[in-house]
């Protein structure tokens, strides 16, 4: 799909910028170590968004639901 930038739509039309297989920890190195308190390193991010309510990395970032 052109405009996405490499990204890809989920079957409900989200864009994802991140893959869900994505670990914790290596967000915590790109967002800083606030990222995700209390929260094993080696969670993957799909985990980590349904245990949490957050519906993407975007509101996880920003600490709203």
């Amino acid at each position: 799909m052109s405009g996405l930038d490499g990204r890809s739509r989920d079957e409900d039309g989200r864009i994802r910028a991140k893959n869900g297989a994505t670990r914790v920890g290596t967000l915590r190195q790109i967002y800083g170590d606030g990222f995700a308190p209390g929260v094993r390193s080696d969670m993957k991010l799909d985990t980590y968004l349904d245990r949490s309510g957050f519906d993407s990395l975007s509101q996880a970032r920003k600490g709203k639901k």
